[in-house]
Formats: C-alpha cells, structure tokens, sequence
C-alpha cells in the first residue's frame, strides 16, 4: 500500500496533505486571507473575528490543506502552543498598519520561534504583510526589519505584502509555500 501510495503521489493523482498554522495578532487578516485562499465558491460573506480556532481545508493544484486559523486575542494566544507539533508550516500575518502593536507581534513569533515543538525543526514560515492598502502602512522590508526576520536563519522564510480583502499578494505567498512544503522530505 505504501508503494502504491508513493506511485500515486509521483504520479499527481494524490494530493500531499499539509497542516498549516494560521498565526498572528487579532485583527491581523488571519481569517480573510484563508476566506480568499479557498475556491470562490466557498468564500464566506460575512468575516467575524475568530475565538479559540477554526479548521479550514482547500486545495491547491498539488497540496491538499488543512489551516487551524488560531484567534489572535490576547486570551487565546496560549492556545497556540497545541497545535505547533502538527504543523507543517506556518503562516503569520502582520496588521502593518498598526505600528503600536509591531513590538507585541515581534514578541508572540519569538515565543513561537523559541517553542521547543517549533526551535529544531526546518518549517516553512510565510508571512504576510497584511493590509497594505492603508495609507500609513509599513510595506513588509520594514515589517521585516522591525520583526528581525533576517536572524532567523534555521527555517525558510518570506514574507509579502498583501491586501486581504482584495487577495492581493495572497498567491505570491501560497506559491512559495508549496514549492517549500514539496521540497520537504515527507
């Protein structure tokens, strides 16, 4: 069975399956980029804030995946930590319109980094710049400055600047993450 599986992974015909972790302070765009990322006609209308998790699943042409969109609150937050060690990859997103707010994002992804379910291990991590479409927001060199993405050199990284509500900047992302998550041996 197991050949037979790989057969069919090589041949196209199954789809690996992935779980990815949603992460990132609330009202980030944690939600409405996963909405956008799965096929139009299942968009949700209406985007309420998320509490606790929520599962989603789509597809993409080679990847089958499963996102926990973890809520971003302050009293949710500690939830995170359960899920890392089913995680195969994560994405963060970033409010760079909220530049009050960047010294606490700073420090939930060193907490994530530093997880020992997350310190060891080679996970992609994608991150999203979110809402670039604000007048006064950071574009994502300088959310990637002020996050010291470039010392994280153990795990690979990107990052995008993205507008949610419009999808913009959401397939430059989901592009790289599945060229990383097909390059992991499995």
């Amino acid at each position: 069975m197991g050949l037979f599986d790989k057969l069919s992974g090589w041949l196209g015909l199954k789809k690996k399956e992935v779980n990815v972790l949603c992460l990132g302070l609330d009202n980030s765009g944690k939600t409405t980029i996963i909405n956008q990322l799965k096929p139009s006609n299942a968009h949700a209308q209406d985007i309420v804030p998320t509490i606790g998790f929520n599962i989603e699943k789509f597809k993409t042409s080679s990847l089958s995946f499963t996102v926990f969109d973890m809520s971003g609150q302050g009293r949710y937050r500690n939830l995170w930590e359960h899920y890392y060690k089913e995680g195969q990859a994560i994405i963060f997103v970033i409010d760079s319109g909220d530049k009050l707010r960047m010294v606490v994002a700073k420090e939930e992804l060193d907490t994530l980094l530093n997880h020992p379910d997350i310190k060891h291990r080679r996970i992609p991590i994608l991150f999203f710049a979110n809402k670039m479409d604000l007048r006064d927001a950071l574009s994502a060199v300088k959310v990637s400055q002020l996050l010291c993405l470039e010392n994280i050199k153990d795990k690979p990284w990107h990052i995008c600047a993205s507008d949610a509500v419009k999808g913009e900047g959401l397939q430059e992302g989901v592009d790289w993450l599945q060229d990383q998550i097909r390059t992991m041996k499995t």
